[in-house]
C-alpha cells in the first residue's frame, strides 16, 4: 500500500539537515549533468563521438543505479521521482527505465510511539481512547507514511457499522522534507531547461510543476478520502469492484481511517489458486476495469501496483471481486483527451498504424511540426510483427531481432518532437502498471484480447456520437441557411449606401506598423538635419547654433517614443 502525506504539516527538522539534503540532491544532479555535457555535447564536437557512443549504455546504467541508491537512502519524494522516471519510455533510454522500474516505496517503519503521538495530536485524544485497539506493528510502511490495523471503539463501530479498520498516519517531519525535495527538483528543472538536448524533448519546469501538484494533492488525506468516495460512486453498480468506506469522524489531513478490506494480493498466484481463483481469469477483468476508468469515467487510479489491489472472494459469480485501495494518486482525463484516447485505442485494436499516429496527433502528444511518416511505418511494422503476442511469446522471440527492432523504433520515436499534455504522466504510469500486473497474472496474457472487444464497444458508441454530431451540424446549417437571405439583403443595402466597412485586423496592424516606421524615419531625418545645421552655424552664430542643436532633441525623442510604442 503506497502511503501519502501532506507537505508543510509537520514541525520542520533541523535547518542543517534540510540544507544537507537539498545540497546532496543538487550535487547529484550537477555531477551527472556535467558528465552528460562532457560525453554527449563536447566529445562529439571535437571528433570523439565514438567514445561517447561506446560508453553511453554503461553510463546510463550507472546513473540509474546511483539514483536508485540515492532514492532509497533519502526517501521522501525521491522514490516517487524514480517511479515516474521508470515510466518515461518516450524520453529516457531503456537502460534507465529498466533499472528504476523495480524501485519500491518501502522503507523501515517509524517507531510506533512517534506515530501514536502524531495521531493523538490530529485526533485530539490518545489513540488508546479513540480506538479500541491499535496494532503497533505497521502493515505497510512507505517513505511518506505508514499504516496500522485497528479496531474502532464500540460507539464508533455502532455508528459506522464497521469494526476492523486501517489507520494511515504520515511520518513525523515529512512535510518539510517534501518542501525541500520540491525546491531541489525545481532548481534542477531550471538547469535542464537550458540544455537543448533535454528542452527539445520535454518542458522540464512544467513537468516538475505537474509532479508537485500531484504530490501536494496526494499528501492531503482529506483529498484522498474524497477521491475514494468518488471512485466508489463511479463503480456503484459494478459487482466487479469494491472500495473501502471512509470513517470521516476519525480522518484529518494527516490521519486517514478506512475500512479494513485486506484480502489476497492481486499477484499472489498461490493464494488465488488456494481460494479457487484462476489468476489468468483475473487479468482481463482488471484490464477492462482500468480501461473503464481511463476511457469512460475519466477519473482513474494512477497507482495500480499490486500492493494497492486485492482480490476479494465473494459468494456471487464469478466468486471474487477486485478491491482498490490508496486513492492519493488519482488522475482526471478531460473530455477532449478522452475522445482522443478512444480513437487511439480503436486504432490500436485494428492494428492501424496510420490511424494510431493520427490519434496520437489528436491527443496532442506530437507537436504540429512533427514528420510522422517514419512513426507510421514503425507502428505498422510493430503491429505486423509483435501485435498479437503475449508476454510469454515475446520472450521466445530471437533477442537479436527484438533488439534491432527496439533500436530502430527507439530512434524513430526519439527523433520526433513529443510533448506531454497535462496529466499524461499519470496516464502513462497507470497503463504501464496495468500491463505489468496483467503479465504477472498470466505470462501468456495478450493485451489485445482485452483491447479488441472494448474497442469494438467504444466504436459503436463513437458511431452513435457521430450520428448526433451530424444531426447537430445539419440543424446548425439549416439555421444558417434560413438566416442567409436576410443577411444578404442587409449587405446589399449597405453596399448601395456606401457604408460597408471591411476590417482586416492583421492588415490594419501591418499598416499601422509601416506608418510608425515612416514617422520614425522622418523624425530621425529632421534630427540629423538640425544637429548638423546647428554644428555648422554654431561656428559663426553661437546662440543660433546652440538653439538648433537643442531643438534637434525634439524629433529624436519622437523617433525613440514611436519605436517603443510600436513594440
Amino acid at each position: 500500500m503506497a502511503l501519502t502525506v501532506r507537505a508543510r504539516a509537520d514541525p520542520a527538522p533541523p535547518v542543517r539537515e534540510h540544507r544537507g539534503r537539498y545540497r546532496r540532491i543538487l550535487r547529484f544532479a550537477a555531477w551527472h549533468l556535467a558528465t552528460t555535457w562532457w560525453f554527449e555535447l563536447l566529445l562529439p564536437r571535437v571528433g570523439l563521438g565514438r567514445i561517447s557512443a561506446r560508453t553511453r549504455s554503461n553510463r546510463m546504467q550507472n546513473f540509474a543505479r546511483r539514483f536508485h541508491d540515492l532514492a532509497i537512502d533519502l526517501g521522501g519524494l525521491m522514490i516517487k521521482v524514480g517511479q515516474f522516471l521508470s515510466s518515461r519510455l518516450d524520453v529516457l533510454p531503456p537502460e534507465i527505465t529498466k533499472e528504476l522500474e523495480g524501485l519500491q516505496d518501502e522503507v523501515p517503519p517509524v517507531a510506533f510511539p512517534r506515530i501514536a503521538a502524531l495521531a493523538a495530536q490530529e485526533l485530539g485524544a490518545p489513540v488508546g481512547q479513540v480506538f479500541d485497539t491499535v496494532d503497533e506493528s505497521a502493515i505497510a510502511a512507505a517513505s511518506l507514511g505508514q499504516a496500522h490495523r485497528a479496531r474502532l471503539n464500540p460507539m464508533d463501530a455502532e455508528d459506522t457499522g464497521l469494526d476492523a479498520v486501517v489507520l494511515k498516519v504520515q511520518r513525523p517531519g515529512i512535510g518539510a522534507i517534501v518542501d525541500v525535495d520540491l525546491a531541489a527538483l525545481r532548481k534542477v528543472a531550471g538547469w535542464l531547461s537550458h540544455v537543448r538536448l533535454v528542452s527539445r524533448r520535454a518542458d522540464m519546469p512544467a513537468l516538475v510543476e505537474e509532479f508537485a501538484a500531484i504530490s501536494l494533492q496526494e499528501i492531503d488525506y482529506l483529498h484522498e478520502a474524497v477521491n475514494a468516495e468518488r471512485f466508489a460512486a463511479d463503480f456503484a453498480g459494478d459487482d466487479r469492484v469494491a472500495v473501502p468506506e471512509v470513517v470521516w469522524e476519525r480522518t484529518t489531513r494527516r490521519v486517514l481511517t478506512l475500512e479494513d478490506v485486506t484480502a489476497i494480493k492481486i499477484t499472489d498466484a498461490g493464494a488465488l489458486r488456494a481460494a479457487g481463483i484462476d489468476p489468468a481469469s483475473v487479468a482481463p477483468v482488471f484490464a477492462a476495469i482500468m480501461f473503464d476508468q481511463l476511457f469512460t469515467n475519466g477519473f482513474f487510479h494512477a497507482d495500480p501496483h499490486p500492493g494497492n489491489i486485492f482480490v476479494t472472494p465473494v459468494r456471487e459469480e464469478p466468486g471474487w471481486k477486485l478491491t482498490f485501495i490508496d486513492f492519493g494518486m488519482m488522475g482526471e482525463v478531460t473530455a477532449s483527451t478522452r475522445s482522443g484516447l478512444r480513437k487511439l485505442l480503436i486504432a490500436a485494436a485494428a492494428r492501424d498504424g496510420k490511424g494510431l499516429v493520427a490519434a496520437i496527433n489528436d491527443v496532442g502528444v506530437l507537436m504540429p511540426s512533427a514528420d510522422s511518416a517514419g512513426l507510421e511505418r514503425a507502428m505498422t511494422q510493430l503491429f505486423a510483427r509483435f501485435g498479437g503476442m503475449g508476454f510469454a511469446e515475446l520472450r521466445e522471440v530471437d533477442p537479436r531481432e527484438f533488439r534491432d527492432f527496439a533500436v530502430e523504433f527507439g530512434d524513430v520515436v526519439r527523433s520526433l518532437p513529443f510533448q506531454l499534455p497535462e496529466n499524461f504522466l499519470l496516464i502513462i504510469r497507470a497503463m504501464s502498471l496495468t500491463s505489468g500486473v496483467c503479465s504477472a497474472l498470466d505470462e501468456r496474457f495478450n493485451l489485445w484480447d482485452s483491447v479488441e472487444p472494448y474497442a469494438a464497444q467504444l466504436l459503436r458508441t463513437e458511431r452513435g456520437n457521430v450520428v448526433q454530431d451530424v444531426a447537430l451540424q445539419a440543424l446548425d446549417a439549416a439555421g444558417t441557411a434560413f438566416r442567409l437571405p436576410g443577411r444578404l439583403d442587409a449587405l446589399a443595402g449597405r453596399l448601395e449606401e456606401g457604408s460597408l466597412e471591411v476590417a482586416v485586423p492583421r492588415l490594419e496592424r501591418q499598416a499601422a506598423r509601416l506608418e510608425r516606421a515612416a514617422r520614425r524615419s522622418g523624425s530621425a531625418l529632421v534630427f540629423g538635419a538640425l544637429l548638423i545645421a546647428g554644428a555648422i552655424v554654431r561656428a559663426d552664430d553661437l546662440v543660433l547654433g546652440n538653439v538648433l542643436m537643442i531643438a534637434s532633441s525634439v524629433p529624436l525623442l519622437h523617433a525613440l517614443w514611436a519605436g517603443r510604442r510600436g513594440r
